[in-house]
C-alpha cells in the first residue's frame, strides 16, 4: 500500500483502491490530494495489473465535504492564482479521467458527498449510495460556483432540477440521487464491509470485470433506495425555474409563496440569501454548458473559477461558512438589480497570459 498523507493507494487481486485519508477535513481535497489521485488514476489506466478501480473516503463522515476553499482563503494575499490555476486544473483532468476511465470505477458515495465529492463520484461507472449519504453542490453558500463539471452534468438532469440543485443548493440523499441518475446501486452502510471484502478476495478478469462486478453487487445491494420525494416535487421545480434570469425565477416562487404555498416561500429565502453574483454567473454557466461537451465546460469553469479567486464575494463567503462561521454573509453587490451584464461577462474571461490556459488543449469557448 502507498501510505502518503493525505490518499492511501494500493493493488489487490485486480482492484486499485484509492482511499482519500483527510478524515478530520472530512476528505476535502487539496492540490496534493488531486495530484496523487490524477497521476495514479493514470498510472492504472494501461497497468494490466488493475482490472477495475475503488474510491472510498477515510473515517465514518463521508467520502468527501468537496475542494480545501479554507485553503484558498488562507492564501488570498500569498499567492492564491498560482495554487488556484493549478489545484482547479488538475482536480477537472482527474474528474474527466474518471468520467472517461476504460475500466470500471466503483465510488462508495458514504455520508457525505458534496463539491468535489461529486466531481469523484459523479462520472463513475458504479456509484454505490447509502441511508447516510448525503450529496450537495453547495458553492453557492460561499459566494462561488457549481464546478468540477456541473456545467455538463447538471443539465444532464430531468427537467429542470440541475438548476434548481445549482442554485439552491439542495441537500439530497440516496432515493433522490437514484432517481434522477446520479447513483447506481443502494448498499446498507452495514453491507459496505462485506462487499468490500469480496472485492478484495474475488480474482478480477479483465474480459468479464463489468458483468462479474455487476452479479457482485447485486448479491449485495439494489437498484431502489428509501422512498425519494424529489419526484414529488418535479412539477414545482419545473415549474418555477425554468426562466432564463434569476429575477423571474424569484417571481414566479414569490407569486406562489404570496398565496401561501411553504415550499416556493422556503425556495425563495434560500435564493435570496445567497450572493447574487454567484446566482447570475452560475445560471449563465448552465445556459452555456447546454451546448458543450464536458472537457469544454471544465475548461470554462477553469475560467470562472479564477475569477472567483479575484472576487470578494468568494472570501466572504468561505469567512462566513468555514472561517467565522457566523453564515451572516455580506455581498457585494448585494442586489440582483446591480449586476450588469458586463459584470456576468466578465467572469468567463480570465487573462492567462504566457501558454494560455492549463486546459487549453480542451478548447476553452470562453462565453459566446
Amino acid at each position: 500500500m502507498s501510505d502518503e498523507t493525505s490518499v492511501r493507494t494500493q493493488i489487490v487481486n485486480g482492484v486499485g483502491w484509492i482511499r482519500l485519508n483527510r478524515p478530520r477535513a472530512l476528505n476535502a481535497l487539496n492540490e496534493e490530494m488531486v495530484k496523487i489521485m490524477e497521476r495514479q488514476l493514470r498510472d492504472w489506466r494501461e497497468d494490466d495489473q488493475v482490472a477495475l478501480v475503488c474510491i472510498e473516503g477515510e473515517g465514518e463522515k463521508g467520502l468527501c465535504a468537496g475542494g480545501d476553499m479554507r485553503r484558498l482563503y488562507e492564501l488570498r494575499d500569498h499567492g492564491v492564482e498560482a495554487y488556484a490555476a493549478s489545484f482547479f486544473s488538475t482536480e477537472y483532468r482527474m474528474d474527466d479521467e474518471i468520467h472517461r476511465y476504460p475500466k470500471p470505477v466503483l465510488v462508495y458515495m458514504d455520508g457525505v458527498v458534496m463539491g468535489g465529492g461529486v466531481g469523484i463520484s459523479i462520472g463513475a461507472s458504479h456509484r454505490i449510495v447509502t441511508e447516510t449519504t448525503k450529496w450537495a453542490m453547495p458553492e453557492m453558500n460561499i459566494g462561488f460556483f457549481p464546478d468540477v463539471g456541473a456545467s455538463w452534468f447538471l443539465n444532464q438532469m430531468p427537467g429542470c432540477v440541475g438548476r434548481y440543485l445549482a442554485l439552491t443548493s439542495e441537500v439530497l440523499r440516496s432515493g433522490d440521487l437514484l432517481s434522477i441518475g446520479a447513483a447506481d446501486w443502494y448498499v446498507a452502510r452495514a453491507t459496505w464491509p462485506a462487499l468490500k471484502q469480496a472485492l478484495m478476495e474475488k480474482r478480477w478478469s479483465p474480459e468479464s470485470v463489468r458483468q462479474e462486478l455487476d452479479h457482485l453487487l447485486e448479491q449485495y445491494g439494489s437498484a431502489t433506495a428509501p422512498s425519494s420525494t424529489l419526484p414529488l416535487q418535479r412539477e414545482q421545480i419545473d415549474l418555477h425555474f425554468r426562466f432564463d434570469t434569476v429575477e423571474a425565477i424569484l417571481s414566479s416562487l414569490e407569486k406562489a409563496a404570496e398565496s401561501g404555498d411553504e415550499w416556493a416561500q422556503k425556495r425563495m429565502n434560500n435564493i435570496r440569501s445567497k450572493s447574487p453574483t454567484s446566482l447570475k454567473v452560475t445560471l449563465r454557466q448552465l445556459q452555456l454548458g447546454q451546448k458543450r461537451s464536458l472537457r469544454e465546460c471544465l475548461a470554462m469553469e477553469l475560467s470562472l473559477a479564477m475569477n472567483f479567486m479575484k472576487c470578494e464575494d468568494f472570501y466572504e463567503g468561505v469567512r462566513s461558512v468555514l472561517v467565522d462561521k457566523d453564515r451572516s454573509p455580506r455581498w457585494e453587490p448585494s442586489t440582483l438589480e446591480e449586476i450588469t451584464e458586463d459584470r456576468i461577462r466578465s467572469f468567463f474571461q480570465y487573462q492567462w497570459g504566457g501558454n494560455g490556459s492549463p486546459l487549453v488543449d480542451w478548447i476553452d469557448k470562453g462565453e459566446s
